[in-house]
């Protein structure tokens, strides 16, 4: 209860209009000045205001939103237990896996959870939740908006993380209260964004689509020019202009043949160079976003490069994506999970990253085999993989082929007391 108090009552206080903190402010008179204000650092030099809302509608950033966060909810992320130097042991009985892989509140399903956490990270640099916990234990993970969360670090390098609440209340967590997830940092307690970074390539690409949306939409595009042989009067030109907008209009007229009097002629204009550099600076603008995001360009569906410095086949560019990016947000969630949400040092989170290639039967059996062909997993092992339950028997681990001669020969060999 005293939770919820924290984050939703209102202040008993009234609110004290006419002062603010430390620090000054900004005089704002009008409404251009509230304007310029709340678009201040994401207004671009195209125009555009570039916020993780209005960035989510260029279609690269969100391919690359969607594509980096689904394995990062999907993939089976494990709890293990180390039982000695050598030993791990399954380590779902505690609470900390039921949380992430159950239930992290009272509203969300795991995976919604875990991707939101993860788009959070990647338009917003930070990702927050609120501990949940009871007699020492994690029960579940509040998230909080990441707009109205900010990290400070105190004089004594510990940090604090200020979140403003709905009701404009703010208040103070500890460190040991939130479970921060960030990845790229310039001062260690917060992270940073590709938005940060790439708000002028991505606010030019949303400029780009306006204008050409704003072309299709006036039919500004001019397809090509009327002729006449003499001169046209004003009321010719008033008909004239009258009986092209109405074709222009769609509907019935779309795509029949217009009709021109008075020995009138058509020419069709080809490409113009300005439509020709802006196809080309758009496709830019989709490499270059995809580059912000260290996404193969092709995996978002622009095909104009070739991708050569990941490799040209599609298995190159899957495992150049895994390795170079993907791993990176993997590592975040799992010290985030076993630092931020456990106190016993031997227990940690591990991603299953063999179900990257779930999809591939032909590689995972593949694997399979020669795991099982050289001792490296036992039969139940690569059932429980399949999520198929044990077998009688199949617990063994057989030797591989290079050494079963040599481990026959050395058993003969103490046989005979040599």
């Amino acid at each position: 209860m005293a939770l919820w108090s924290r984050l939703f009552n209102r202040p008993s206080a009234a609110p004290r209009n006419a002062t603010q903190q430390d620090g000054g402010g900004v005089l704002i008179t009008n409404s251009a000045d509230l304007d310029q204000y709340l678009k201040d650092g994401s207004t671009t030099k195209a125009g555009m205001v570039v916020t993780p809302d209005t960035a989510m509608r260029n279609g690269a950033v969100y391919a690359c939103v969607r594509l980096l966060s689904g394995p990062q909810a999907t993939l089976p992320l494990q709890i293990k237990r180390r039982v000695d130097e050598k030993t791990r042991a399954d380590a779902s009985d505690t609470p900390i896996w039921k949380v992430i892989n159950r239930k992290p509140n009272r509203w969300q399903k795991p995976h919604q959870f875990k991707r939101m956490m993860a788009a959070h990270v990647l338009l917003r640099g930070n990702a927050y939740a609120l501990k949940v916990m009871s007699r020492g234990e994690l029960q579940g993970l509040i998230p909080l908006n990441p707009d109205r969360t900010k990290t400070v670090q105190n004089d004594d390098m510990s940090l604090t993380h200020q979140y403003t609440s709905p009701t404009g209340r703010r208040i103070d967590f500890k460190q040991d209260e939130i479970f921060h997830l960030y990845g790229l940092t310039l001062n260690g307690y917060e992270g940073v964004t590709p938005i940060t970074f790439a708000r002028e390539t991505i606010g030019l690409a949303l400029a780009q689509e306006d204008y050409g949306a704003t072309t299709f939409k006036n039919g500004a595009r001019t397809p090509g020019t009327l002729t006449h042989p003499a001169k046209l009067g004003e009321d010719a030109q008033r008909l004239l202009k009258a009986s092209l907008d109405e074709y222009r209009a769609g509907g019935d007229s779309e795509g029949k043949f217009l009709i021109l009097e008075e020995a009138m002629k058509f020419e069709r204009l080809g490409m113009t160079a300005v439509d020709a550099q802006w196809i080309e600076s758009r496709k830019l603008s989709r490499s270059d976003i995809a580059m912000f995001y260290g996404v193969p360009p092709s995996m978002i569906g622009d095909n104009s490069g070739s991708d050569s410095n990941w490799g040209t086949g599609l298995e190159q560019k899957a495992n150049g994506f895994v390795t170079f990016t993907l791993e990176d947000y993997l590592t975040m969630w799992e010290e985030g999970i076993t630092i931020d949400l456990n106190s016993d040092p031997d227990i940690y989170a591990r991603y299953n990253r063999a179900a990257l290639v779930k999809g591939d039967l032909n590689a995972r059996w593949n694997a399979y085999v020669r795991g099982l062909q050289w001792g490296v997993w036992s039969p139940n092992e690569v059932r429980a993989l399949e999520d198929q339950n044990p077998r009688e028997g199949g617990d063994i681990f057989y030797p591989p082929p290079n050494t079963a001669g040599a481990s026959a020969d050395a058993g003969a060999s103490k046989g005979t007391g040599q």
